[in-house]
């Protein structure tokens, strides 16, 4: 190097540099480069208490079973009176879930209401028994606890689980029946909206009856959830072993 290179201004400033990097190593007792902080990296703030993020990163994870053996009656007949109150699930949720609502004169069965919004869809949605575009959705579908965890459950369990309160929305039937047995991972609600409390819907059923979840699962979501990290977790519903009628 020239006399004249090593006292040029840009080397001067390169020495200070070198300088003050080996102060700061020694400050922060690094000992190269490597080891420097990174200002721009930061630990993962812990999910709330209580929130359905926390009971996401908690569920256990396991890969999907075997349909083998799935047939909708292995979780009982269809909407049966399980909270002994004298009407079908169907209805209670019908008339639970839909505003204006008018019964049949046996004061069980929903003949019409209004559904809004739908969750599924944000939009507006009349029913009428017979011609119907409103379904009774499971959050976390049939096959898909058998796939999880219910295919070694009791009848009267399975029974409770199709039809619990906490796994059941009124929904677009048609857009219902696109999302078919799909869990997080493959199928969200178009409305985004609806997101947050609709994965937190089906963590809550799925720590309320042991079911586990795939890697993929638990990761969609840990997604959506990181969005609304207070989100809580859903209570309720009906016990986990139902009567036989």
């Amino acid at each position: 190097m020239k006399p004249s290179d090593a006292a040029s201004p840009r080397n001067r400033f390169l020495a200070l540099a070198t300088v003050a990097l080996t102060g700061s190593l020694a400050l922060t007792g690094c000992d190269s480069l490597d080891e420097l902080p990174d200002p721009t990296r930061s630990e993962a703030a812990p999910a709330p208490g209580g929130s359905a993020l926390q009971a996401a990163e908690g569920l256990t994870v396991k890969g999907r079973a075997p349909k083998t053996g799935y047939a909708r009656d292995e979780f009982g007949s269809a909407w049966i009176d399980t909270d002994r109150n004298g009407c079908g699930t169907r209805d209670d949720i019908l008339a639970e879930q839909l505003d204006d609502v008018s019964r049949d004169a046996d004061g069980c069965k929903v003949v019409s209401g209004v559904l809004d919004p739908d969750p599924y869809t944000g939009t507006r949605i009349s029913f009428e028994r017979g011609r119907s575009k409103v379904d009774i959705d499971h959050l976390v579908a049939l096959s898909d606890a058998w796939q999880k965890g219910a295919q070694k459950w009791s009848d009267a369990k399975r029974r409770a689980f199709a039809n619990d309160p906490l796994n059941l929305v009124a929904a677009d039937s048609s857009t219902n029946r696109r999302k078919g047995d799909g869990d997080t991972a493959t199928w969200l609600p178009p409305n985004k909206d609806y997101r947050c409390a609709y994965v937190a819907g089906q963590v809550s059923v799925k720590k309320k009856y042991g079911l586990w979840v795939t890697q993929a699962e638990q990761d969609a979501m840990k997604e959506v959830l990181t969005a609304c990290p207070r989100q809580k977790l859903l209570a309720g519903g009906n016990p986990t072993e139902a009567p036989t009628r």
